[in-house]
């Protein structure tokens, strides 16, 4: 008798720890989380989408954030749309990529706007980035990390330091914005996508590419190009790659879900901010070290190609753009 109340207990003491089991497991909320640029590699995009998920995972409040990096969830272009419609939860996304349905998008990767790391934090705090995340939010989707990623020119042919030298360049451009700044100066536009610029230059699609630091050293360009004019002091290409958050998503969790993503996002953008410099340093040492020239903008060099960009990409975009040349001005205004 004894025995059998034993196994009754006990048996009531499985089926109450399995139905805690199940409990906590339907209580548990999974995001998914995309981002185009390469795990595991080092490439500190990934890592703060990493901060983030680990983050929440160990504020034990029942949400799971799973990671999918290198376009292997959302091709890139298309996590815009996915984030707006809440099929996606969460991206590190270039903004830029979506200005064809938001062409005031297309500021976040302007010549010269942005300039120096330094000045891309101060940035963060103007008139012109409250217009910029009033208009994401507008499309239903909000900001948890800002974060501003410098970019390089690089060529297979010589280096690129002038406007004259983009002549006659098969040229990738990230954006429309540089687009009309490279046309301008003389370089016939392509357009893969950032991790696609390898192949396309081992297959002759490209001689040259403008592209973001960090993926000139994750998707190992060193291998396929001569020349890097790197950011220094006169960097022209500066590129908005926040991690972006679907507003429906956002608004399913509950309040002390929404507090710990938020706080992960602002530590994932204190994270990157600790670290830019090193990361940019370490690329352009690991082009060294790979027999790639390396280069920087003089002072000259750097306004030659502002007053391109004045009489291409700055006035295309004041002429095309509602509030263009508000939001140019503001950019310009942050010292």
């Amino acid at each position: 008798m004894a025995n059998s109340r034993i196994r009754l207990l006990s048996a009531i003491f499985a089926a109450l720890a399995a139905a805690a089991l199940c409990a906590h497991a339907s209580a548990q909320t999974v995001l998914r989380a995309s981002h185009q640029f390469p795990g595991g590699t080092g490439d500190v995009r990934d890592e703060m989408v990493h901060l983030i998920a680990k983050e929440a995972h160990d504020a034990n409040v029942g949400l799971t954030i799973q990671v999918y990096p290198g376009a292997s969830l959302f091709k890139p272009g298309p996590q815009w749309d996915a984030l707006v419609g809440g099929q996606l939860d969460i991206s590190l996304y270039s903004l830029d990529y979506a200005s064809g349905e938001v062409p005031a998008f297309s500021a976040t990767l302007m010549p010269g706007l942005i300039r120096s790391q330094d000045r891309a934090k101060r940035i963060n705090h103007s008139p012109f980035m409250k217009d910029i995340h009033a208009a994401i939010e507008r499309h239903g989707v909000i900001v948890l990390s800002d974060a501003w990623f410098p970019g390089a020119m690089a060529s297979n042919k010589s280096c690129i330091r002038m406007p004259a030298d983009m002549k006659g360049l098969k040229f990738r451009s990230a954006g429309p914005t540089f687009a009309a700044m490279w046309r301008a100066a003389g370089a016939n536009i392509v357009t893969p996508p950032s991790n696609e610029i390898y192949n396309a230059f081992q297959t002759g699609v490209v001689d040259g590419t403008d592209t973001s630091l960090a993926t000139f050293g994750s998707m190992r360009l060193f291998e396929v190009v001569r020349c890097l004019t790197a950011p220094g002091n006169n960097a022209l290409w500066f590129m908005y790659q926040p991690v972006l958050m679907s507003k429906k998503s956002f608004d399913n969790l509950n309040k002390q879900q929404q507090a710990v993503i938020l706080k992960a996002g602002k530590d994932a953008q204190a994270f990157y901010e600790s670290k830019a410099d090193a990361v940019n340093e370490k690329t352009i040492k690991l082009f060294e070290e790979k027999k790639v020239k390396v280069v920087t903008l003089t002072d000259a060099e750097y306004d030659a190609w502002i007053a391109v960009a004045k009489k291409s990409a700055y006035a295309e975009f004041a002429k095309d753009v509602p509030d263009g040349r508000k939001l140019i001005d503001e950019a310009l205004a942050v010292k």
